[in-house]
């Protein structure tokens, strides 16, 4: 895994992002699967960084280092049983059914979670549709 801090050239927004390899990175900016989250731009960039170096040969370090994932791992699933008892999944439907919900009957729906893309996204937004994108473990990743 390597991670990049990245930099959208359209709002100057810069977010970190973890990708399995850097040729992972480059074929999926070809395919346009990276966006600004903040503006939905894909004319995103890598920007320069410094390797961050750890020795590993203390065992309270790699401790420590495996403490913070499990929390971050465990309070993320914490969210997600709080959506998926609390939200209606609507899978791949997600943009229509935030559509209706916005201008047919916002009062008398439940929320929804679902999947949509980055350009589905970017349309929602510019409609005035507020979504927020979240991590999402399944059962099985690590």
């Amino acid at each position: 895994m390597i991670k990049y801090n990245l930099n959208c050239k359209n709002c100057d927004n810069s977010f970190d992002s973890w990708f399995s390899s850097s040729e992972e990175f480059e074929r999926l900016k070809k395919k346009k699967h990276i966006n600004c989250y903040s503006c939905s731009s894909f004319n995103v960039e890598k920007n320069i960084m410094s390797p961050n170096i750890f020795n590993f040969k203390n065992d309270a370090l790699k401790k420590n280092k495996s403490i913070k994932n499990e929390n971050i791992k465990n309070q993320i699933k914490k969210y997600q049983k709080f959506i998926k008892n609390n939200f209606e999944y609507v899978g791949k439907n997600f943009p229509y059914k935030a559509r209706l919900i916005q201008y047919e009957d916002k009062f008398f729906f439940k929320p929804i979670y679902g999947v949509a893309s980055a350009e589905e996204i970017k349309e929602l937004k510019e409609e005035g549709i507020e979504t927020k994108i979240i991590p999402w473990i399944n059962e099985g990743d690590n």
